[in-house]
C-alpha cells in the first residue's frame, strides 16, 4: 500500500468536492504549483486512488426518484450461479448498485425507478425470471437523510 502524504489527501478531498477543478485551481487549494499537483494527480489516478470522474445526477428530476433497496435470497449459491446473477444484474439499468452480502440474504440491490408500478414490473418480469432466485424483500426509501458520494480522507 502506498503512503499518502498530507498533500495527497488534500488533493483527494478537493477532487471529491469538485472534480472539475483545473490543475491551477487545485494547486491554489493545496498551496503548490501546478506542475507537481498535475504529477501527483496523475500518480493518484494511475495507482487507482481515483477510479473515475462522474457527474452526480438528480434522480427525481430524471423521473427515477423512487428508490428501493431489494434484498435477494438465492435457492443456493455457487460460482456459476453467482457469476450468472452478477452478469444479469449488470444489464439491468434500474439497478444502480449491487452488493454480495453476508447474513440472511445473498445480495443487496439499490434500484431507481419512476414509481411503484415500474418496480412491480421489474420484479415480476426481470428479477423474477432469474434462475435459482428464492425470494426478494423490498424496502422503500421514504426520505434521503444523507447521501455522501465521497469518502472521509
Amino acid at each position: 500500500m502506498d503512503i499518502l502524504d498530507k498533500t495527497d489527501l488534500e488533493i483527494l478531498r478537493a477532487m471529491q468536492d469538485n472534480a472539475r477543478l483545473t490543475t491551477k485551481e487545485l494547486a491554489a487549494r493545496v498551496h503548490l504549483s501546478p506542475t507537481p499537483v498535475f504529477e501527483r494527480l496523475k500518480r493518484l489516478e494511475n495507482r487507482g486512488y481515483i477510479k473515475k470522474y462522474i457527474a452526480v445526477l438528480d434522480a427525481g428530476k430524471l423521473n427515477r426518484g423512487f428508490v428501493v433497496f431489494c434484498q435477494v435470497k438465492m435457492e443456493r449459491l455457487n460460482r456459476d450461479i453467482a457469476e450468472t446473477f452478477a452478469r444479469i444484474v449488470r444489464t439491468i439499468p434500474e439497478v444502480t448498485e449491487c452488493y454480495n452480502i453476508s447474513g440472511s440474504y445473498d445480495y443487496l440491490l439499490k434500484i431507481h425507478v419512476p414509481d411503484m408500478k415500474h418496480y412491480q414490473q421489474l420484479v415480476l418480469n426481470v428479477l423474477g425470471t432469474i434462475d435459482h432466485l428464492r425470494s426478494v424483500e423490498s424496502t422503500f426509501v421514504m426520505d434521503e437523510i444523507k447521501n455522501e458520494h465521497g469518502l472521509s480522507v
